[in-house]
């Protein structure tokens, strides 16, 4: 008896040790989502901020380059030509960061469908400002400008559809069974009653009231217990 109750004491608190587990954990995972995004994603965001930087680092260049950089950015910003001009490969750039920044960094998107239309737009706009524009005939960075913008919107959609999304799908797909568990298995602690049976303590119930009346009456009366006796 006292060998089966022990085990079934057992085996209530492995349970109950395995859900307190699982439920800390799930705890933790829902408490790292509120809080923050994930690494991949972090990642992503980085190279996207990578992106604009060194775009407008070699714009930068590019305009010491040819003069003063007060001088050029007059007739690049103020006296814009689309043929000649490397000011709007910046502003794409700009683009570029700010949609991605707002849909997966702040949105927390989980789809591709904002960074296809970013590269879409930045791939169309450079195709069609290489083949109308005269940049090819201003030096190196007539090439370099519109082929590392071209190369580094690529590098994000390769980034963020074969690392960041399965990467998260992957997380979520762990993280399901912790739910599960803790859905099937909910934290019970052992009451009074499981207490009493655990320390082999067994109470009978109280007596009721009709058995303690009568008592009382047979001490009361001598000769009504007398006769009770005898019956």
């Amino acid at each position: 008896m006292e060998s089966s109750m022990d085990s079934r004491l057992t085996g209530k608190r492995m349970g109950s040790v395995s859900s307190i587990v699982a439920s800390a954990r799930l705890e933790s995972y829902e408490a790292a989502d509120k809080k923050c995004i994930s690494d991949v994603r972090r990642t992503f965001c980085l190279f996207v901020t990578f992106d604009l930087l060194f775009i407008t680092m070699l714009w930068i260049i590019e305009l010491n380059v040819n003069g003063s950089i007060q001088a050029q950015l007059e007739k690049e910003v103020l006296q814009y030509d689309y043929h000649a001009s490397f000011f709007d490969i910046f502003l794409l750039a700009v683009f570029r960061f700010s949609a991605l920044i707002l849909a997966y960094a702040i949105c927390k998107l989980r789809h591709w469908w904002a960074i296809a239309i970013t590269t879409a737009i930045s791939c169309a706009f450079l195709i069609v400002k290489v083949i109308l524009s005269k940049l090819l005939s201003q030096g190196a960075f007539g090439y370099l400008l519109p082929i590392m913008s071209f190369v580094l919107a690529w590098i994000e959609t390769w980034l963020l559809d074969f690392k960041v999304l399965p990467q998260e799908a992957e997380d979520e797909i762990r993280y399901q069974p912790f739910v599960d568990s803790v859905e099937r298995t909910p934290v019970m602690g052992p009451g009074p009653l499981s207490d009493r049976q655990t320390d082999g303590q067994f109470y009978s119930p109280p007596e009721s009231l009709a058995d303690s009346d009568e008592e009382l009456e047979d001490k009361h009366d001598p000769e009504k217990g007398l006769i009770h006796q005898v019956t």
